[in-house]
């Protein structure tokens, strides 16, 4: 049967996947060995319930080919499209609901039964899966699993970017991001027209609407880089990636963008704490990608920036008294060409006594802490002033400090 198979004929490398889909097409390995191999593959991949239905719910999920890709870019799909579809489909259905009750007792009632753990990747990807496992294994035709995939990957793409939210670069590659925090805008206290300025920015780019490169610039610890990452809760269902890209690793954004243009989502390349020295040139890439090299960014890419310092590269007083340089403007210039590039500037500066001790106070409601309000208060502060000063990370150090001693 697999053999057989045209569209999603390479459905994984996956050595004890492949083992695993041979033993139910012709028996190459064990039972035992089939069994095990299944076990392992249910910790690799957060598989349940019925195991081998888990497997292949996840290689369908995962699997970009023509048909995949076209529903996450919404596209049609024209009839002749759609027989060899039917063709593969047919295959994976019979494959779907393979009769097991020939497996010894034992391995059966663990294999086709095996309890709902807590999720080791990623609870959200747990909780879709787990919901398409269902709607394919409750699917009584053919015709009615092909409406069902459809329906997923019309609404959530496919592969790495239709899953996840975050991803990092590296070692060539663009890799998911596993573990990321929960919190959304709307759960950060205070910074309201801070806010309010990267939503409206964001939302216009994700309605494909005109939308800017954003710089969150000012003091450390008062929540630029918190307030980025909080966009991805809200707006993931809305089809919003983001990329994080160190300063390093600036001479490949061309490379990265070219493999974000062609997907149906819009991503942010997350610069956090972007500032450079004087010695350091990666800027010039960063510059033009951003806006004067030959290739125009495409418009599902934007790029949001921290740093501590409003003007990215760092300026001397040797810089203004021009010593060394002949063009003292010309060299201003260059420095201020790369913030320059940034449409959206929005400043973080410190927080005043009353916002420290809101944000406390939140923290603390979020914990679970039950405390004297005006101890708290009293611990806060003293925490403050050896420290660091008011900010939203000094809070949630002492938060930290305070749970772990309790």
């Amino acid at each position: 049967m697999l053999k057989d198979l045209i569209i999603y004929h390479d459905l994984s490398s996956d050595q004890d996947v492949l083992d695993c889909l041979n033993f139910v097409e012709n028996k190459t390995i064990d039972e035992e060995i089939f069994i095990s191999k299944m076990l392992v593959l249910s910790e690799r991949y957060d598989l349940h319930g019925h195991l081998f239905q888990g497997l292949l719910t996840y290689l369908l999920a995962w699997h970009e080919n023509v048909f995949t890709l076209s529903l996450e870019r919404k596209m049609s799909i024209n009839e002749q499209l759609k027989r060899v579809i039917m063709h593969d489909l047919e295959i994976i259905y019979t494959l779907y609901h393979y009769d097991f009750t020939s497996l010894h007792g034992l391995y059966k009632n663990l294999f086709m039964n095996y309890p709902h753990s807590k999720p080791i990747i990623n609870q959200e990807i747990y909780d879709l899966l787990s919901s398409l496992q269902n709607s394919l294994a409750n699917a009584t035709s053919i015709d009615e699993f092909y409406k069902v995939l459809y329906q997923h990957y019309n609404q959530y793409g496919v592969g790495k970017y239709g899953l996840n939210k975050a991803f990092r670069y590296h070692e060539n590659s663009i890799i998911p991001i596993d573990h990321i925090g929960n919190n959304t805008l709307d759960q950060l206290i205070g910074g309201e027209s801070q806010k309010e300025r990267l939503r409206a920015n964001t939302e216009a780019f994700l309605k494909g609407k005109k939308a800017n490169n954003v710089l969150l610039y000012g003091d450390s610890g008062t929540g630029k880089s918190t307030s980025i990452k909080a966009l991805l809760n809200e707006y993931y269902k809305d089809g919003l990636r983001m990329i994080e890209v160190y300063k390093h690793q600036f001479i490949a954004l061309p490379q990265i963008i070219n493999e974000l243009q062609n997907r149906n989502y819009r991503f942010i390349i997350f610069m956090d704490d972007l500032s450079f020295e004087e010695f350091e040139v990666e800027y010039k890439y960063l510059k033009a990608v951003i806006e004067g090299g030959l290739e125009k960014k495409p418009e599902n890419v934007l790029i949001y920036a921290t740093s501590n310092r409003r003007h990215l590269i760092k300026e001397t007083w040797n810089d203004r008294a021009h010593d060394e340089e002949v063009n003292n403007n010309d060299a201003k210039q260059e420095k201020l060409s790369l913030v320059s590039r940034f449409g959206v500037k929005i400043m973080y500066i410190h927080l005043d006594k009353q916002r420290y001790l809101d944000i406390v106070d939140g923290l603390a409601n979020s914990y679970g802490l039950d405390m004297d309000k005006e101890q708290l208060h009293a611990l806060a502060m003293q925490w403050e002033i050896r420290n660091g000063g008011f900010s939203g990370r000094t809070a949630k150090q002492f938060l930290h400090t305070l749970l772990g001693t309790k």
